[in-house]
């Protein structure tokens, strides 16, 4: 596993229940803001789902992954709304009420 990888996955389980965090969030967090399509290869290969929530990770617009991850299309919204998470018409997201906001 690579020292990124796991610096991300250190930060993705310092989201707490009932917020969620951004691709390019977590990059930026990271001092790397352009790779935001790495923390989600790294968000694929997760080695611990049980431990690192990668449910909590959803694109800039509060969108959920597609269908291949969380095992199954439904099952990152599921673990979001047990968590208190909810969504606007389009299915995304509340960003507003959601997004952590961590102080650095």
């Amino acid at each position: 596993m690579s020292a990124f990888f796991e610096r991300v996955y250190n930060v993705v389980k310092d989201i707490p229940r009932g917020k969620v965090a951004t691709y390019g969030q977590i990059a930026t967090i990271l001092g790397a803001p352009r790779f935001s399509q790495v923390v989600g290869y790294a968000l694929h290969a997760n080695p611990d789902p049980r431990h690192i929530p990668c449910h909590r990770v959803v694109n800039r617009f509060g969108a959920l992954s597609g269908s291949f991850a969380f095992g199954g299309a439904d099952e990152q919204k599921k673990r979001l709304l047990a968590e208190g998470v909810t969504f606007d018409e389009n299915g995304n997201v509340d960003m507003e009420k959601h997004l952590w906001r961590p102080s650095l």
